[in-house]
C-alpha cells in the first residue's frame, strides 16, 4: 500500500512569510517519512468549513506550488487532486504537466476532474457550464491528452476545444507518459472515462465505504465492457484523519486495512494539523511501515 499526503491548506502560524519555509519543513519530511506521492487542491477559494474558516483564507495556485515542490523533493510523486477543467486550456494544462514532469524527473500525475465549486467560479469571473457540458469537457480534455502524448505532435478538434498543433517538446519523461488520474464516483460518467482513459482513479472516503465499494464494483463492469484489465488501474481514496484529534495510529492502520480489502492500493490523507510536522512523524515511525506490505 503506498501512502500520499495531500495539502489543502496554508494557513500557518507566522502568515504568509511562513507559508515557504513551513512547505519546505512539511514536504522534505514526507519524503524523508516515506510518502509516496504529495498533492495539493486545485483551488483558489479555501473550502469554507472543511479546510478554513473562510473561502478568503490563504489559498495558492496549484501547478506553481507542485514546481516548488519538485525543488524540494527527488522521490515523492506529484500531483493535483484533482485539476478542473474549467481552470486552463486543455493544451496549457498538457504543457504545464509536461513542464512539471520534466523538472520532477519523471514524477508528476495528471490529476483532472470535471470541477464543482461553482461558487468559485463566478467570483472569479471564470464561465462555469452545466454539469453536462463539464463531463464533454472533461472527456475532450483526455482524448486530448492521449494524443498528444502518443507522439510529437497532435491535432485535435472535439465540441469545446480544438488545437491544430500542439506539440510535446520536450516530451514528457515518465514512461508512457504522466499517469491520468480521474477523481470522482459518477457511476456512468466518471467511472467509465476512468476506464477508458485513465491510468488511476481517485474516490473520497467521505462517500462511505458502500458507494466506494459500489464505485470499484463499478469500474470493473466499464473495463470489462470496454476490454480494459481492471488491474492495470491504479485505485486511489483521499481521507482527512487528524491525530490531535481522534484518530489514533491503530485506526489510520486499520483503516488502510480496511482499504486494502475493498481494492485500494494507495491511500492518501490530508492532515489539519500537518504543519505541526508530528503526524508525519507519527507516519514514519509507526504506521507507514506498518502497511508497506499490504
Amino acid at each position: 500500500m503506498h501512502v500520499g499526503l495531500q495539502i489543502p491548506s496554508f494557513k500557518y502560524p507566522g502568515g504568509t512569510a511562513a507559508i515557504r519555509p513551513k512547505l519546505k519543513e512539511i514536504v522534505t519530511t514526507a519524503e524523508s517519512a516515506g510518502f509516496y506521492s504529495l498533492w495539493v487542491m486545485d483551488h483558489y477559494y479555501q473550502i469554507k468549513g472543511l479546510f478554513g474558516e473562510a473561502y478568503t483564507d490563504p489559498m495558492l495556485e496549484s501547478y506553481t506550488t507542485l514546481g516548488y515542490f519538485a525543488g524540494l523533493t527527488e522521490k515523492a510523486y506529484l500531483g493535483v487532486l484533482v485539476t478542473g477543467i474549467i481552470y486552463r486550456h486543455p493544451s496549457v494544462l498538457l504543457k504545464t504537466v509536461n513542464t512539471l514532469d520534466i523538472v520532477s524527473g519523471g514524477r508528476a500525475y495528471l490529476g483532472i476532474g470535471a470541477a464543482w465549486y461553482e461558487d468559485e467560479a463566478r467570483g472569479l469571473g471564470i464561465p462555469y457550464p452545466d454539469t453536462a457540458e463539464r463531463f464533454e469537457r472533461l472527456e475532450e480534455n483526455l482524448q486530448l491528452a492521449k494524443a498528444l502524448w502518443a507522439g510529437d505532435e497532435a491535432a485535435y478538434t472535439g465540441t469545446h476545444y480544438a488545437a491544430p498543433a500542439i506539440t510535446n517538446n520536450p516530451r514528457p519523461l515518465s514512461q508512457p507518459h504522466p499517469r491520468i488520474m480521474v477523481g470522482g464516483t459518477g457511476p456512468n460518467k466518471t467511472l467509465r472515462m476512468v476506464a477508458q482513459y485513465a491510468d488511476a482513479c481517485n474516490i473520497g472516503d467521505w462517500v462511505g465505504d458502500e458507494k466506494m465499494q459500489q464505485s470499484l464494483d463499478r469500474l470493473k463492469e466499464h473495463c470489462d465492457a470496454l476490454g480494459r484489465d481492471y488491474n492495470t488501474i491504479e485505485k486511489t481514496s483521499l481521507c482527512t484523519i487528524n491525530l490531535s484529534g481522534t484518530d489514533t495510529v491503530a485506526s489510520i492502520v486499520d483503516r488502510i486495512k480496511q482499504l486494502a480489502g475493498m481494492g485500494f492500493s494507495h491511500a492518501i490523507f490530508n492532515m489539519p494539523d500537518v504543519y505541526t510536522i508530528t503526524p508525519l512523524e507519527t507516519f514514519a515511525r509507526e504506521i507507514i511501515p506498518a502497511v508497506a506490505h499490504l
